[in-house]
């Protein structure tokens, strides 16, 4: 949530931020983590769709997808109740994908593909980060003061990431 105070003094400008360093990714597009296990992370917009990719080969035996401790699929069969979770047309050999529609907070979070080959098990870790559009929850409205007098105006508004406030001052000349 951002709040942002003006202080309106001819020719003076204040503003109050609360400030974040964030590493924003394009939608869609995965960025490695540096994890020493094969780890993505992956962002998507708020409805938006999320695909979740998995790489196998000709020597799987078993493979599945989980969210935290829930199976979401377990090899071509669905474990999930959520319609919006549906396995990927892939190609068997090459890739074990699954699409997550119209993504929402409550989908955010760890995703594991598990795979069993002939020699060891392995996992591929995603995590799914969801983007929320900023919107304006609050807002001063219109205000008169007499000249010289100071005046605080306020801004609230909420999105993921932080809501990014700039304040102009519009005026005739």
């Amino acid at each position: 949530m951002g709040i942002c105070g003006y202080l309106a003094v001819p020719g003076k400008c204040l503003v109050v931020l609360g400030l974040k360093l964030l590493f924003l990714v394009p939608a869609g597009v995965p960025a490695r983590s540096g994890d020493p296990v094969l780890k993505d992370n992956i962002t998507v917009r708020q409805g938006d769709s999320a695909v979740l990719k998995c790489n196998v080969d000709s020597k799987v035996s078993r493979v599945a997808w989980l969210n935290r401790t829930t199976i979401l699929f377990a090899g071509p069969d669905k474990w999930s109740l959520d319609p919006r979770v549906i396995l990927m047309a892939n190609t068997a050999v090459t890739e074990y994908s699954i699409m997550i529609q119209n993504v929402d907070v409550h989908d955010e979070g760890p995703y594991v593909c598990s795979i069993l080959t002939n020699k060891k098990p392995k996992s591929t870790k995603v995590h799914l980060i969801v983007q929320v559009p900023a919107r304006i929850t609050n807002i001063s409205k219109d205000i008169t003061v007499n000249e010289g007098s100071n005046v605080n105006l306020m801004c609230l508004a909420v999105g993921r990431p932080e809501a990014n406030i700039i304040w102009k001052h519009h005026s005739p000349r």
